[in-house]
């Protein structure tokens, strides 16, 4: 049995991450080919699904870009006690609310925003899936934004969010690590802001501020040759320098997220990056 809480017990952290897409059908055959996922209706209507890896859900689709005329793309979901205020905090902090709050009856309701610097996110007001989880070296996914000063999008993010920090008291924790910011939610990292070359041009959508998902699959070259396969495209320069094997992929209607070794260590580490002195 699938087990709910509600945003209000884990306000500020990550609680879902969802594909605005064009067509259900044609994403589930892409990613079900890609990642191995299996699909079902939710209790939202038609146009979203849930997928899940193993039985357990990972992410959803809503084919809602034309109705929302909003860009096709994965989009992080962090949880907040209350949507209104949470829409207030990001306008008075320079952010752009584009959408919502939206109702989506029973579940909660819905908006959609972009940071100062033009990343998109999401949050979400009601009740979330216990078993779902990103980040903390074992779920299937992990966040990270790319950005030109991450600590200036912490700052937006941690009071937009209401992320802890210098001692004070919220549902996730905020640590400062060299050039990256690190978030973590009940002692687990779950996301990592990064500052990096970033830029506007319309020609290199993939160097654009943006929060970027991240995927781990078992064999990264099979995943590729699939993505490849059925329609998708590797995009060259598509995420900042590591050490670590990934490839960043756009679906078949525009979407980018990037694929990592599921044996790798959770986080990228930057070429220029120190080791971490945390204990």
């Amino acid at each position: 049995m699938i087990m709910v809480l509600v945003t209000a017990e884990l306000a500020g952290a990550p609680c879902w991450i969802s594909l605005t897409a064009r067509d259900v059908a044609a994403s589930e055959s892409f990613y079900n080919a890609v990642l191995g996922w299996t699909f079902r209706r939710g209790s939202l209507g038609r146009a979203f699904s849930v997928a899940e890896a193993d039985g357990v859900p990972v992410a959803g689709i809503a084919a809602v870009a034309r109705e929302l005329a909003v860009p096709v793309a994965w989009t992080p979901y962090f949880a907040v006690d209350d949507a209104d205020d949470a829409v207030a905090r990001i306008r008075e902090r320079g952010g752009t609310v584009g959408v919502g709050p939206v109702a989506y009856p029973p579940r909660g309701r819905a908006a959609l925003a972009v940071d100062r610097e033009g990343a998109a996110f999401g949050i979400w007001e009601g009740r979330v899936l216990t078993e779902w989880r990103v980040g903390d070296g074992t779920a299937p996914a992990w966040l990270e934004l790319h950005t030109a000063d991450a600590l200036d999008a912490a700052l937006f993010y941690g009071e937009t969010l209401q992320w802890a920090s210098d001692g004070g008291t919220g549902c996730c924790e905020v640590s400062y690590e060299h050039d990256q910011v690190v978030l973590r939610y009940d002692g687990e990292d779950v996301a990592r802001l990064n500052s990096g070359p970033v830029e506007e041009a319309a020609e290199k959508p993939q160097l654009r501020p943006r929060w970027l998902v991240h995927f781990r699959v078992r064999d990264l070259e099979a995943a590729t040759e699939a993505a490849v396969e059925h329609g998708g495209t590797v995009v060259q320069e598509g995420a900042w320098p590591t050490r670590t094997r990934q490839v960043t992929v756009r679906d078949p209607d525009g979407a980018l997220f990037t694929l990592d070794p599921s044996r790798t260590a959770p986080w990228p580490i930057r070429p220029d990056a120190q080791p971490s002195t945390r204990s």
